[in-house]
């Protein structure tokens, strides 16, 4: 099918790239010129303006934006008026589910379909296939179905759940219609709260098993330090790059972010290329404003994400508050880092 691809970075150059692999058209724009120019020496069609990839496109255009949640107004701002009756928008990136339900309502006045669609892959996904979460009318979600069936990763990619029979479902190959608008980045939403999650469980386990050394450094013994009770049974060097891989093969806790987790310590045993401030884009915020609204407890992901918060130094005035009042209360003083 043809497809029109609106951003032209990590995600939206990869999607090209698979879609141009298995013989789809592609019309491609980015306000970066040399992205426009490398895909198209991949054999993409490029646009130098919105204008020229809508005139470029048959009809029922089927128009890609891979774009920041934050310019996804702006880009549908420009691009709307240019499409017609029967066009398909889709916004890929990771906007709130609640801005869905506003774009679909007002560009179905113009008889624009809007779909929204939660990719997960990463920069892996040109190569693994890309996850989607759709949401959107089943209309819509039809036009783009060869599209999707090409971005997505297969059946073959994973072994089928016990007791499923017949052809693969949309599931099983890496790509669902999840329900009307909203719902597609609702999925993805959850999603990356529970990668949130994840990837906490991860590093706090291994950041215990970084410290299983602690009985080997001198103790401190003052009334500012709690020394260890049994220093003895903390005399442990263990090699985390080996624990990864071992972790890899035949744990329950195995994944794909354990892979890649294994992948940053082998090449970085001390990740001494890190400083430790994580971001957050949004997903995991929305997630637990979702679960509170609903009522539905998820004291894992918030705490996931209070973690990223205090990485970005955020928790800092609190932590000055904590030894100002220990200061007060009993003259404790602080001890230099």
């Amino acid at each position: 099918m043809q497809i029109g691809m609106i951003g032209l970075g990590r995600m939206g150059a990869g999607m090209v790239r698979r879609l141009l692999a298995a013989g789809h058209e592609c019309v491609v724009w980015d306000i970066n010129q040399d992205a426009i120019s490398a895909l198209a020496d991949d054999g993409a069609t490029p646009a130098n303006t919105l204008e020229d990839m809508a005139a470029a496109m048959a009809s029922p255009r089927a128009i890609w934006m891979m774009v920041p949640a934050g310019l996804v107004d702006t880009v549908i701002e420009s691009v709307a008026p240019l499409l017609g009756d029967g066009d398909v928008l889709v916004d890929g990136g990771n906007s709130m589910w609640r801005d869905d339900l506003t774009r679909h309502a007002a560009l179905g006045e113009r008889g624009i379909r809007y779909v929204d669609a939660g990719v997960s892959g990463g920069v892996w996904g040109q190569d693994r296939g890309y996850c989607l979460m759709v949401g959107g009318d089943s209309e819509a979600v039809l036009h783009l179905q060869p599209a999707l069936e090409t971005l997505a990763p297969g059946a073959e990619s994973a072994a089928r759940t016990h007791g499923l029979e017949g052809s693969p479902l949309p599931a099983e190959q890496g790509w669902l219609h999840c329900g009307p608008s909203g719902a597609g980045h609702f999925v993805k939403m959850v999603h990356n709260g529970i990668e949130y999650g994840l990837m906490a469980a991860y590093a706090e386990g291994l950041g215990v098993l970084a410290h299983a050394s602690a009985g080997k450094e001198s103790q401190q013994h003052d009334a500012e330090t709690t020394p260890l009770r049994t220093p003895k049974a903390f005399q442990y060097e263990l090699d985390l790059p080996a624990i990864t891989e071992l972790w890899r093969r035949g744990s329950v806790i195995g994944s794909w972010l354990l892979d890649l987790t294994a992948a940053a310590l082998h090449d970085d045993p001390a990740l001494e290329n890190f400083k430790g401030r994580v971001s957050d884009s949004g997903e995991g915020r929305w997630t637990l404003e979702a679960a509170i609204e609903t009522g539905s407890p998820a004291p894992v992901l918030a705490a996931a994400l209070f973690q990223r918060f205090a990485s970005r130094d955020e928790d800092e005035f609190g932590r000055k508050v904590l030894s100002a009042m220990r200061y007060q209360f009993g003259d404790h003083v602080e001890k230099p880092a």
